[in-house]
């Protein structure tokens, strides 16, 4: 349980000190299995298990919230949240 809080933690931090990059970000909620594939780490199964996991679920709120797709761990959603954005 600290674990994630300190990696919540973390990630919220991270994305506040660049959301003046945002537009540079790859929106999770928007991005094409291809565009997501963009990312450092993730592949094509990861990058259509976030599509499909998007169109079952809706749009995400958090970009932590792409811990809840099986095969995404928490070290993966923070080497990935500098580069992705939930809003435009």
């Amino acid at each position: 349980m600290f674990k994630k809080w300190i990696v919540a933690l973390l990630l919220a931090f991270s994305l506040s000190s660049f959301s003046a990059f945002a537009a540079d970000k790859i929106n999770i909620n928007t991005a094409s299995a291809d565009e997501l594939q963009l990312l450092n780490g993730v592949g094509p199964s990861t990058a259509n298990a976030i599509v499909q996991y998007r169109e079952q679920n809706g749009a995400f709120g958090s970009v932590e919230d792409l811990a809840n797709i099986k095969g995404i761990g928490e070290k993966k959603v923070a080497n990935i949240a500098e580069n992705v954005t939930v809003s435009d």
